[in-house]
């Protein structure tokens, strides 16, 4: 008498309409609306949210909300002389420094979001969505020179 293999039961047939999910272009972001998170914003540092008033925050506010109704690609490619991204060799020491203290010192680029001539907010976009990290009203942390100065 031979032995004869078991064959393993099938509890059910995946449905046939399924279809494998490709995964996400990573540029797709682009056409997306932007979308803000808080939870690394350095809320005591130099480049720190504290010396905010009420004021200058309902004027942030209106900024980020004003973005809210653009896409990415209008943000970053179309207006990419006043927003763009950075990459962390070339901001100030003093912010690859604190980096390095928040342990995001791997990270290649931080992008910048222009409100006014020297007002800055720096933050991580990650598919669509920016971390937002500091508050830099005096462009420090990534200084440039004036043309023709």
């Amino acid at each position: 008498m031979s032995k004869q293999k078991k064959q393993p039961k099938v509890k059910a047939q995946p449905a046939p309409q399924k279809q494998p999910k490709i995964a996400e272009n990573p540029q797709d972001y682009y056409n997306r609306n932007p979308a803000w998170r808080i939870s690394k914003m350095e809320l005591a540092s130099y480049y720190g949210w504290q010396n905010i008033d009420g004021e200058k925050l309902k004027e942030i506010q209106t900024k980020l909300s004003n973005f809210e109704s653009m896409t990415w690609r209008e943000i970053l490619v179309d207006s990419k002389k006043q927003n763009h991204t950075v990459p962390i060799n070339k901001l100030s020491k003093l912010a690859r420094d604190r980096l390095t203290e928040m342990n995001l010192d791997d990270l290649d680029e931080l992008t910048s979001l222009r409100l006014s001539a020297t007002e800055r907010i720096w933050g991580i976009l990650n598919q669509g969505v920016m971390e937002l990290l500091w508050w830099d009203p005096k462009h420090e942390v990534y200084p440039t020179q004036k043309k023709n100065t």
